[in-house]
């Protein structure tokens, strides 16, 4: 199932379910009990938004070796965990922002994973029954800044440097699924999710190692090689086959520094 937040002229924020480019509502807690209203409104017709409003988005350092490799980077003995503020989220069709202070903005498509149960020391084996589902993201990052910074907090966190979505797919198999990414047509990056240097499932038990994670909080899993600097003007498309498209527009900051 398709799990999308969206509104419309009449609707306030809200969630709902997607059946064959036709939206229904959702009445309830997606992350518990709920129904699902009769999907009648045109997909066309409604305006979506991140499909989830995470308390934390946990993000995996260097989890695909050839990514590691054209940053000169070693790939990490342990999951390499760091974090982006929830304000850095927006959604499908909005514009990433480059930040008036900033040379050099890149793209990293990510395969992102949204939890739908708490949970403290998972074990591997229980780790899928703790998520919803899966979503496309765009770990955004200044890469002067985060070479810079002994910590890679502003380089990440910038406001727009999080897209989220279109929506949240709870049917998904995360062993061989393609992960690509577009600039205005032309492809940048292009792997399979079994490239991954550590699995869905270890990341999930090793982050709840020492710390708790909460129904909404995102997980996202690493970026292929092939991140690139982005300019104004820009169309952002990423792709995850079993998933959907996600894209967004580059716009510069009206903020004079």
């Amino acid at each position: 199932m398709k799990i999308i937040r969206y509104r419309t002229k009449n609707r306030k924020p809200g969630y709902g379910w997607l059946l064959d480019n036709k939206v229904g509502p959702i009445k309830g807690d997606i992350f518990g009990t709920y129904q699902r209203g009769e999907a009648k409104t045109s997909l066309d017709k409604v305006q979506l938004l991140a499909p989830v409003v995470p308390g934390k988005i946990i993000c995996v350092a260097r989890n695909y070796a050839a990514h590691a490799k054209e940053h000169n980077a070693v790939v990490p003995e342990v999951p390499a965990l760091f974090f982006k503020p929830p304000t850095a989220v927006i959604g499908p069709d909005q514009a990433i922002v480059l930040p008036p202070q900033s040379q050099h903005v890149e793209q990293e498509a990510e395969l992102a994973v949204v939890i739908g149960k708490a949970g403290r020391w998972i074990d591997l084996a229980d780790a899928n029954k703790h998520i919803l589902g899966y979503t496309i993201a765009n770990d955004v990052t200044d890469r002067v800044f985060q070479r810079e910074d002994l910590l890679w907090t502003r380089g990440k966190g910038f406001d727009t440097f999080a897209p989220i979505g279109p929506w949240i797919e709870t049917d998904f198999n995360t062993a061989d699924a393609i992960i690509s990414c577009r600039i205005n047509g032309d492809l940048r990056q292009m792997a399979s999710t079994r490239d991954m240097v550590f699995l869905v499932e270890q990341l999930i038990a090793f982050a709840s190692s020492f710390m708790t994670l909460l129904p909404g909080d995102i997980l996202l899993t690493g970026t292929p090689e092939g991140v690139s600097k982005l300019e104004a003007g820009d169309i952002v498309e990423i792709e995850i086959e079993g998933i959907g498209k996600l894209t967004n527009p580059v716009i510069q900051s009206e903020r004079v520094q």
